[in-house]
């Protein structure tokens, strides 16, 4: 098999229209036609239901797609493994970044990497826990940086690097503030069910945070008020700071910044992790091995 013909074929059927497949492989729509016919003839069965909006795969093509992805995962690992064996220290490695703080550790650990990695091109792609997930699994990054509970895990490698505490947080001006804490000491405990009637802004339901809360809220034997949904914690601690709201938010959001929240631990002390993942029987290089150290000890510091 032609594995640039793969390639083409590949991108078809991800794309589900060859003009926009032709764009991103920045060819022609005609050259890639031809190259469609080519191999269609050669295996005697058409690789896709065609129409103007929408080019679905035959059952030939799914498993010429099926098979094809598997080339390329075995050609990718490898290349990788060679420049391992070369040090070459050349190529792409394209990492998986949760919105908001994992964008935050890319930028502090990326200089240390470029440092001893100068010739590879690093690739971020920022996107939700779930979308990254999907994309290891489609061999479309070589790791990714979750945060995420066992629960949430798909059947890919995980790397454990940091287990957070997952907090409940209500406005400083609340009267339960009263029982916090000093500044400086372990956060008290408090009893979710002593909030069961006031408003709670809480991440969308497709979050790995949500699932998770829902689970604390099943345990506490309640269901919370939910004023919103959103796709940020950042605008979760903004709406506690307004005295808006209570939430459930991962230790790292106030670790810094707790000006006007006060934090308690819950009963349970449920948390999360932070994890690398990367594709279960794919090869992790030695590159990525170090982004992932760096990673490790960017959670850790």
């Amino acid at each position: 098999m032609d594995l640039k013909q793969v390639e083409y074929i590949i991108k078809i059927a991800e794309e589900n229209n060859i003009t926009h497949a032709a764009e991103k492989l920045f060819i022609t729509q005609s050259a890639l036609n031809q190259q469609l016919l080519k191999l269609e003839k050669e295996l005697g069965t058409p690789l896709f239901h065609r129409s103007r909006t929408n080019w679905r795969l035959t059952a030939a093509g799914e498993v010429y797609v099926r098979n094809g992805k598997e080339l390329m995962r075995i050609k990718k690992n490898t290349y990788n493994q060679i420049r391992d064996i070369a040090e070459a220290q050349k190529g792409t490695l394209a990492i998986g970044l949760t919105t908001g703080r994992g964008i935050t550790m890319f930028g502090a650990v990326y200089p240390a990497f470029h440092q001893r990695y100068p010739n590879i091109t690093v690739e971020p792609v920022e996107k939700r826990v779930r979308e990254l997930q999907a994309m290891i699994a489609d061999d479309q990054l070589d790791i990714a940086f979750l945060t995420l509970t066992i629960e949430d895990r798909t059947r890919d490698v995980y790397i454990p690097l940091l287990d957070e505490e997952i907090l409940l947080a209500i406005p400083s001006g609340h009267p339960l503030s009263a029982h916090a804490s000093p500044p400086g000491e372990p956060y008290a405990t408090m009893d979710l069910t002593r909030l069961r009637y006031e408003p709670f802004v809480l991440m969308d339901k497709i979050s790995t945070m949500r699932s998770l809360a829902a689970r604390i809220f099943e345990e506490c034997g309640f269901r919370p008020n939910i004023l919103f949904e959103t796709k940020n914690n950042h605008t979760i601690t903004t709406m506690i700071r307004a005295n808006i709201c209570c939430s459930l938010i991962p230790a790292y959001y106030v670790k810094n910044d707790s000006e006007g929240i006060t934090c308690f631990s819950l009963p349970s002390r449920p948390s999360w992790q932070v994890a690398a993942s990367y594709k279960k029987d794919g090869y992790l290089s030695d590159a990525a091995k170090y982004f992932i150290e760096l990673g490790r000890a960017y959670w850790n510091s």
